[in-house]
């Protein structure tokens, strides 16, 4: 490992720990990152300098011996912007401290916008967010729809007609900051594993808006697969008589069936019972689809990001007694399918967790 590298991957170490622990002493900082007490000082004196982290005075409660000063994260000096582009119609947007509390939120109306207008209008939209900042903002992270790869290139997003799309470095250019591009539902994962208390040794986060897509960790690691590809369930095949044309050119797909607006046009001027009826047999659909993924992953909690009306009852219930129907009782017997505990905000937590693990090694 070159000097940089090291240099990089210990303060991340240091930075991890004050995150996720809070204030700590110097010596215990040592202990638990394993480095020595002369690199602590250094890299603590450095993260000062920086304004990142600061000298919170002595460990209260100690009487014995040479007093710990303790050192926190300024979590509240500086902000995030984040952007969810989950919604077909609108884009959701946020300013959070570093801890995920948002201070300021904002949307905008997408209006049918596709390709190049689409990005052109999520550049105004950022500059709206970063206006309303009221700290030095470190970074910006956007969770899209489609197949991302690890340069934030949206290679596939068929809803949104990006196709090989730079989205992360056009943006970067444009605003003068760190943008960080990811898929919508992997992030959707990674908000509710570090903000959300999900557990990460097997999590499945579906987000249903425009379209459908999904989430995974496995052993508290995103799975990315070598495509980035990993988790499109929106387009398995699961109508085969009969199916809708997917935006991806192709008839039958989950989304056809599970995305948002396919979910409100089959209950419009329904009766309660009849829609009931037609959000369950959705859930028939969902449940089949995920029975080979839940199989082979053995993932423990699946979670449902959308609207809560349409995702929260028959349709959950439905594709949960499908799972366990159609699985071995030692795959599913601790298996739970709930909401996301975040609610609809989990893509803008996630697209925070993405910067502060790409700008400070933090997740």
């Amino acid at each position: 490992m070159l000097p940089e590298h090291a240099r990089a991957h210990n303060r991340s170490l240091v930075l991890r720990h004050l995150f996720h622990e809070g204030p700590t002493s110097r010596a215990d900082l040592a202990r638990a990152t394993g480095l020595t007490r002369v690199t602590i000082s250094d890299l603590v004196a450095a993260l000062i300098a920086e304004g990142l982290v600061e000298e919170l005075g002595v460990r209260p409660g100690q009487r014995v011996g040479k007093p710990a000063i303790l050192v926190g994260m300024r979590t509240d000096a500086f902000q995030i912007v984040s952007v969810d582009l989950t919604d077909g119609a609108v884009m959701h947007g946020a300013v959070s401290t570093l801890t995920g509390d948002f201070v300021h939120r904002n949307e905008l109306p997408i209006e049918g916008r596709t390709g190049s207008d689409m990005v052109d209008l999520l550049t105004r939209f950022v500059r709206l967010l970063l206006a309303a900042a009221s700290q030095p903002v470190i970074g910006v992270g956007i969770g899209s729809p489609g197949v991302i790869d690890a340069d934030g290139v949206v290679v596939e997003a068929p809803n949104r007609r990006w196709y090989g799309v730079p989205l992360a470095a056009e943006l970067s250019e444009r605003l003068g900051l760190p943008v960080h591009v990811a898929n919508d539902a992997n992030i959707a994962a990674l908000g509710e594993y570090t903000f959300g208390g999900a557990d990460g040794d097997g999590l499945l986060v579906i987000t249903v808006g425009e379209g459908v897509g999904a989430g995974v960790m496995i052993d508290g690691a995103p799975l990315r697969g070598r495509r980035s590809a990993a988790g499109e369930i929106g387009h398995i095949t699961v109508v085969t008589e009969d199916g809708e044309r997917c935006a991806c050119g192709r008839t039958g797909c989950l989304e056809t069936v599970l995305a948002a607006p396919a979910l409100r046009r089959a209950v419009h001027g329904l009766d309660p019972q009849s829609a009931e009826a037609a959000l369950a047999s959705v859930g028939v659909l969902l449940g089949s689809a995920l029975v080979p993924v839940i199989s082979t992953l053995d993932l423990v909690d699946v979670l449902l990001s959308g609207p809560a009306d349409l995702l929260d009852g028959p349709l959950r219930e439905a594709a949960l007694a499908t799972i366990r129907e159609r699985t071995m009782p030692a795959i599913t017997s601790e298996l739970r399918l709930e909401m996301a505990s975040l609610g609809e905000d989990d893509v803008l937590a996630g697209a925070a967790v993405l910067v502060l693990a790409n700008q400070m090694g933090v997740a």
